[in-house]
């Protein structure tokens, strides 16, 4: 009984030293012959490196946009223009009562003296502004709302502007609900070129597993005629195909992290005239790792289906 259940496991264990034999070998092979065609191997792995290092820094252009318009969303304000007839106690009660609403984190009243001389500041205009007989701009109450997600700040907005004393309100940060539209649509056409260049890639492996495979048509024929299996027959070129997105997935992060080193001075230089502490992040350790594990897997599948489908269509 021990002896006959011993025989099993020993087969096993001898057919899984044989499969994990194998693929070292042709692990090994693989490489050996992508490093004896220089040349062909570097075209190959330079057109899947720019092939997904174009999607992967839109993306994270698209990630820093989104960080530096969450910041922005933070600091929604809205602006109330009041009544230009409005006497001042009136203006000063209504602006208690608006620090009171739990809807409202803070507020600040701007008085017409005021806006006209932040206005003569900006502008440039002061001696042009001291020809007029009267201050044209109103009094402001400027209020930061609790809750600044977009739906809460038009709700307020739309609230506020149907106080009595109110004249008008404005969302200063509308543009960035703009902005938010726009990033929504380079996602959906980030999505589209990922999804075109992934097709690219698995074309572009697909192919140069293609003519490795013709070149080694009359070697696989006698394998076949041998008895060995698709499986086995296939396994070398998968090899070349993993070998081949890996590397494009290194060099692509190569070419992602040399493009944000050479934009992030510019980046800096534009931030700071606009008093911000911005600054572009390159890529991350999580999204070197996606990118070159994503790379690997379509450099597999490319040599999978390749593969697979010569092998269907090789007469048996």
């Amino acid at each position: 009984m021990s002896t006959g259940a011993q025989k099993p496991r020993q087969n096993a264990s001898t057919m899984f030293a044989h499969w994990r034999a194998h693929h070292s070998r042709e692990s090994r092979a693989s490489l050996k012959r992508l490093l004896a065609a220089p040349v062909a191997t570097t075209m190959t792995m330079l057109v899947v490196a720019l092939a997904l290092a174009l999607p992967a820094s839109f993306s994270l252009l698209l990630d820093n946009a989104r960080h530096l318009v969450a910041r922005w969303d933070g600091q929604a304000q809205i602006s109330l223009y009041l009544r230009q007839d409005l006497p001042l106690p009136a203006q000063q009660e209504l602006f208690t009562r608006l620090e009171a609403r739990r809807d409202i984190a803070r507020a600040k009243m701007i008085t017409p003296a005021q806006a006209l001389e932040e206005f003569r500041t900006l502008s440039g205009y002061g001696e042009t502004l001291n020809l007029l007989n009267e201050n044209p701009l109103p009094p402001v109450i400027v209020v930061w709302p609790s809750d600044t997600g977009t739906k809460a700040v038009s709700g307020l907005r739309d609230a506020l502007a149907a106080v009595p004393e109110v004249e008008g309100a404005d969302i200063d940060l509308a543009w960035v609900q703009r902005l938010n539209v726009l990033l929504e649509l380079g996602e959906r056409l980030l999505l589209a070129l990922a999804l075109a260049l992934g097709a690219t890639v698995l074309l572009v492996v697909g192919n140069t597993i293609r003519l490795g495979f013709e070149s080694r048509r009359d070697e696989v024929k006698v394998l076949s005629l041998l008895g060995a299996t698709n499986s086995f027959i296939r396994r070398p070129f998968l090899y070349n195909g993993l070998w081949t997105g890996l590397a494009g997935g290194i060099l692509a992060t190569g070419v992602v992290t040399l493009v944000f080193w050479w934009l992030h001075v510019p980046a800096e230089t534009l931030a700071s005239l606009y008093q911000s502490s911005f600054a572009l992040q390159g890529p991350g350790i999580g999204t070197i790792i996606v990118l070159v594990l994503g790379s690997a897997l379509l450099g597999l599948a490319g040599a999978w289906l390749a593969v697979t489908q010569l092998l269907r269509s090789m007469p048996r």
